[in-house]
């Protein structure tokens, strides 16, 4: 059938926590109670990336872009866009500075910089039909790798390309694949890793619930490299929606011939298994994984031997995460020059960050390598909330270092950010601003870090531990300068002695905020205050007796019982005595604070 209206619907996570399907569902029947099913296909798609102003509708062929869509809005839009052939003004798209609508998608600033190869379809189809994958030139890259490529060839694209796993550590994939493909062995495997343990973090996420067939066709492709018949997706229990997108392209790659014995008749068997994971951060490193989808309690084991030659069940196995494996398919089907024509000379391609915390425009963003921080925080993600000023930002998740405006212009590769004391990870990007106390932060990731040790070697159990017992100590003033020598002191220890990557780099953020932001610590330490007003123990709240009117507003919001009206003789010029905080008695929430409305009550 052709239709004149097409409505793509975000169906992405996000969305749907926030009445998303409800919305899809209401077009749907908006547009049978107003007679015009046979004018509009209404689609509900994945992750558009633009997570701040969800939920999401885009209206083709006219590119209205609606944001902050509720259900109540499905009746004006299809009353307005598809029956009389007007767009809803109050739900487009607006810059900040600029009160008309843009165009298209290209005109919004979040997407200018953007060029999309693993989310190419994120947004744009179906990702519960197979056919619009398809149509996409979904699989078309498979067929030469079925019927034309030899495993050397495919092999030889993928070196050509340039490359990097996507997970963290940026191996080249070419050479993961060869020497998987040279080990001895007649069963070999391919494992997807999305298990996706970053806090904030949801790339992997998004992508398999936008466009799973890309990590299916990924996975076939790798098997026909190395000569593995058998893969598995190792997801976290906690993503029902991707998993339940994924088996639904397993059914469908199944019935269309794409997966299981002699695919497409061209001889090759592959077929892929899911295995659901419990979240633990550290089954993010490769062995640990393998463990875990074996049955086992995820921890890792020394190496060599490597999973390349010794892996899944002892037989040699490739991993790679699911922005690898989406990556794969673009290649096949365009040429590994093609992709090797991005990024900078040695980081080829695009990589996928989620950008959160203190930005205007959150959401999922992908970037040629070689763009700065600044493209990315200050143009794609508009800038630092309420006018405040830019403090910092992680990349790499709990592993990655926090990074100052020092290093804003640096262009973003493997190797740039690991020179300045982060990391790329899987592509966690946090944004934090003077509200926030480098001191708390390090404190939170070191205690993740805790939490998610597996304890197998003391360097990670013990070190781990002692961090975040030094941090909780000048965090609650009582710090000494020879704690910040003490923190670097274990730190680099753990980075040289432990056993995986969780225990080598959890000291990253600690040492870079000792390193980019010591005043802070000697503050803490020295004249036991928090600029930020993050650390509790450093807080104090003062009552300025001037702008104190008497009014008592405080007191009735005081669950301490703390505040009392000063003595009267010393003011006689007042009306009503101002009110005092006794400091000891104090249990600094901050109520009075958000209470007084004559900013009479300080912190710091």
């Amino acid at each position: 059938m052709a239709y004149n209206h097409f409505i793509l619907c975000c169906g992405g996570t996000a969305c749907e926590s926030n009445k998303g399907r409800k919305i899809y569902e209401e077009l749907i029947r908006e547009a049978n109670a107003q007679k015009v099913t046979s004018e509009v296909q209404i689609v509900q798609t994945g992750c558009f990336g633009f997570c701040e102003r969800g939920p999401i509708v885009k209206v083709l062929p006219e590119e209205s872009f609606y944001v902050d869509v509720k259900p109540e809005d499905a009746k004006e839009i299809i009353a307005e866009q598809i029956v009389k052939g007007r767009e809803v003004p109050r739900l487009l798209y607006k810059e900040d500075t600029e009160a008309k609508k843009k165009t298209s998608i290209e005109d919004i600033q979040f997407y200018q910089k953007q060029f999309r190869v693993v989310l190419r379809n994120c947004g744009v189809i179906d990702p519960e039909n197979i056919d619009e994958y398809i149509a996409r030139e979904g699989y078309s890259g498979l067929e030469k790798v079925l019927f034309e490529w030899a495993p050397e060839r495919i092999i030889e694209e993928m070196k050509a390309s340039g490359m990097r796993g996507r997970g963290g550590a940026g191996f080249p994939t070419w050479l993961k694949w060869d020497l998987a493909r040279k080990a001895q062995g007649d069963v070999k495997y391919v494992i997807c890793n999305a298990d996706e343990g970053d806090p904030g973090a949801y790339m992997d996420r998004s992508t398999i619930e936008g466009d799973p067939h890309s990590v299916i066709e990924g996975m076939i492709t790798a098997g026909k490299a190395i000569g593995a018949n058998q893969g598995f997706v190792y997801i976290r229990a906690e993503y029902p929606l991707a998993i339940e997108r994924l088996r639904i392209a397993l059914r469908q790659a199944q019935e269309y011939g794409l997966l299981g014995k002699n695919i497409l008749g061209s001889g090759f068997d592959f077929d892929i298994e899911i295995r659901l994971g419990a979240g633990a951060f550290v089954c993010g490193e490769e062995t640990a994984l393998i463990k875990s989808v074996e049955g086992n309690r995820g921890m890792p084991v020394p190496k060599p031997p490597f999973p390349a030659n010794k892996g899944l069940w002892q037989r040699p196995t490739i991993i790679n995460n699911v922005e690898t494996l989406a990556n794969i398919p673009v290649i096949t089907a365009k040429g590994g020059a093609w992709l090797a024509r991005l990024g900078t000379e040695k980081s080829k391609g695009t990589k996928v960050f989620a950008l959160t915390g203190k930005v205007k425009n959150s959401g999922l963003v992908e970037v040629p390598m070689g763009t700065t921080l600044r493209e990315i925080i200050f143009e794609i993600g508009g800038g630092i909330k309420d006018g405040k000023k830019f403090k910092g930002v992680q990349t790499g998740g709990p592993s990655g270092g926090i990074l100052t405006d020092k290093i804003l212009d640096t262009p973003i590769d493997f190797e740039s950010l690991a020179a300045n004391g982060s990391m790329m990870g899987s592509g966690g990007m946090i944004v934090m601003d003077e509200d926030d106390c480098v001191v708390d932060v390090a404190r939170f990731y070191m205690d993740f870090c805790v939490d998610e040790s597996c304890g197998k070697c003391s360097p990670c159990r013990i070190g781990t531990t002692q961090l975040l017992n030094i941090l909780e100590k000048i965090a609650k003033g009582n710090g000494e300068e020879s704690d910040l020598d003490k923190l670097e002191t274990i730190g680099k220890a753990m980075a040289k002695a432990s056993l995986c990557q969780l225990g080598m780099t959890a000291p990253n953020p600690t040492l870079s905020t000792v390193k980019n932001f010591r005043e802070e610590y000697l503050e803490h330490i020295r004249d036991k205050k928090c600029r930020a007003g993050k650390c509790k123990s450093l807080l104090r709240f003062t009552i300025d007796p001037a702008k104190c009117i008497g009014c008592g507003a405080c007191t009735k919001k005081c669950p301490g019982n703390c505040i009392a009206v000063e003595d009267a003789s010393k003011y006689p010029d007042k009306k009503r005595p101002p009110y005092l905080i006794d400091q000891a008695a104090c249990l600094k929430c901050g109520e009075c604070f958000k209470t007084c409305k004559f900013g009479a009550i300080t912190k710091g």
